[in-house]
């Protein structure tokens, strides 16, 4: 079992930016980035990612989360293997 001290570790010391980059082209727009949806198809970008918070959300689909459940979406994991991943 992981610590809840050890999913707070990870969740502060991984930049979502950096990792959703591994998928997504993403463009500074402000205080966020943004990019195509990995999740949907779409042609303007609705998925924005916020650094200072080290979260995502879609504007059409609807998915949103923190940089473990990003994992987890786009790499099928458990979240204990998405956070070992991230450690």
């Amino acid at each position: 079992m992981i610590s809840q001290e050890s999913i707070e570790r990870v969740k502060t010391s991984a930049n979502i930016v950096e990792v959703v980059s591994e998928t997504v082209k993403l463009r500074r727009a402000g205080m966020y980035y943004s990019g195509l949806c990995p999740f949907h198809s779409e042609r303007t970008p609705s998925f924005f990612v916020r650094e200072s918070t080290n979260s995502y959300i879609c504007y059409g689909c609807g998915a949103s989360g923190n940089v473990i459940s990003f994992v987890m979406a786009m790499r099928a994991m458990t979240f204990p293997d998405a956070v070992e991943y991230l450690a």
